[in-house]
């Protein structure tokens, strides 16, 4: 099996929500609900992490409803590649490039492309479909992620890598939503 990419969703709870910069999370739920409409049509495999859920509620309920057969990954470890069985199951699918979407970009979303890129994954931090507390640590995230190697890049740039052609249905259909 040849390298796939695999899009994975980090943190995007109910209470970190509402904490991140208000400016931003709307556009960012916007671009992930884009990214994981692409990546269904596409059969790109999803992952979902979940921050100690307990204390921080579950995944919007927006992105389950979209996302209903994947059951989050919960951790309590900032990193996904600590949470149980995470770096398996991205090994077991051949992963390549891992997309990085969610919360928040200076920490789990940083600190899970840090740990990926030692492990000799391709990393892709898609920048508007993730947020921060603030802008400027949203901004610092992403300058270390791409200082240590990962590609910053934006929704519209990976659905349409994912797609590779404009003359098939798949992109007939995901094209509207990037309208």
């Amino acid at each position: 099996m040849p390298p796939q990419p695999v899009l994975v969703i980090i943190d995007v709870q109910e209470r970190l929500f509402n904490a991140m910069d208000a400016e931003r999370r709307d556009e960012m739920i916007r671009n992930i609900k884009i990214l994981g409409a692409a990546a269904r049509r596409l059969a790109v495999p999803v992952l979902v992490t979940e921050q100690y859920p307990r204390g921080l509620g579950r995944t919007l309920p927006e992105l389950r409803a979209l996302l209903d057969d994947v059951a989050p990954i919960e951790k309590t470890a900032f990193s996904c590649c600590a949470a149980d069985g995470f770096t398996d199951r991205l090994k077991a699918l051949q992963a390549g490039p891992v997309i990085l979407a969610g919360i928040e970009a200076h920490v789990c979303v940083l600190l899970t492309a840090l740990d990926l890129l030692r492990q000799d994954f391709r990393v892709s931090v898609v920048a508007d479909a993730v947020c921060s507390r603030t802008p400027a640590k949203s901004e610092l995230g992403l300058g270390q992620a791409r200082q240590a190697g990962a590609v910053v890049t934006a929704t519209e740039t990976v659905v349409f890598q994912l797609l590779g052609r404009a003359d098939t249905d798949a992109f007939r259909e995901i094209s509207k939503l990037l309208r």
